[in-house]
């Protein structure tokens, strides 16, 4: 069942959703060769905590950490470890907290260093395809055309989406319905309306979409190791359009907010 917040509740939301974004900011910053991932962990958690919030992945179904550090071919659910960060590498994070009875998750995947012209394409392809999904996000559309959007993009840009792991539902629970893929057909699914709150993730990889976990239980990767990138928002359609949670109302959130000149 599809549970459909109230404007006090969205903005609730709002404010978790931008302790996530800036959070995400602060370790951005971090990124650099030589780096562990456990130092971005640890920020992580710290920083959740002096504004608030607690950190929603720890303990989550046994995840160990606070934050997912999944490095070159790892898509998701890569665990925080003193695994060092390399010169051309790019490493995708995933964080989320609990704030005033709410959940906010956002991803980013950022370069470590130079890195390849494919890396930095196929970083740029997850985050515009994530708008080109947000675009979709109109009231009396459905679901599917978020995830037709998405896989329509990414395609043209000669990748491909991964299937195994979708975009969702989210206010009270970290994961409610409905499952947001991102990939299939347009015109599927329940229908879009004011009130829904979505977790926008697109999950791409430079070669085949095929997945593989780890020996840790938790580490997704791309099976033919070709590399994965990742980008996620919590959005809100409400009566003014989608709405971008985690941001702080700078930018126009019911258009394509990536300028063009970004991707070429």
């Amino acid at each position: 069942m599809i549970v459909y917040k109230t404007e006090d509740e969205i903005r609730a939301m709002q404010k978790c959703s931008q302790i996530v974004v800036k959070v995400l900011a602060e370790l951005g910053a971090m990124i650099k060769p030589g780096v562990r991932t456990r130092e971005l962990d640890e920020h992580a958690e710290q920083r959740a905590r002096e504004l608030g919030a607690k950190p929603a992945f720890k303990g989550y179904r046994g995840y160990p950490a606070s934050l997912c550090i999944s490095i070159n071919e790892e898509i998701i659910h890569g665990i925080p470890s003193p695994r060092i960060l390399h010169e051309g590498d790019i490493v995708s994070l995933d964080f989320g907290v609990f704030h005033d009875g709410f959940y906010g998750d956002a991803a980013r995947t950022y370069p470590v260093g130079t890195v390849s012209p494919l890396a930095k394409k196929l970083i740029a392809a997850a985050e515009k395809a994530f708008y080109e999904g947000v675009a979709k996000m109109e009231e009396g559309k459905r679901i599917s055309d978020i995830s037709a959007a998405i896989q329509q993009y990414v395609e043209a840009q000669g990748f491909s989406v991964i299937r195994q792991f979708v975009g969702h539902g989210i206010g009270h629970s970290l994961h409610e319905e409905p499952q947001v893929p991102n990939f299939g057909s347009p015109g599927r699914g329940p229908k879009i309306r004011p009130g829904l709150v979505l977790a926008i993730e697109p999950m791409i990889a430079a070669g085949d979409w095929d997945v593989e976990i780890l020996a840790d239980g938790w580490t997704a990767v791309t099976k033919d190791r070709s590399l994965a990138a990742h980008f996620e928002e919590t959005v809100a359609l409400t009566e003014r359009g989608a709405e971008i949670l985690g941001r702080d109302g700078e930018d126009d959130p019911g258009a394509r907010l990536i300028k063009e000149q970004r991707y070429a």
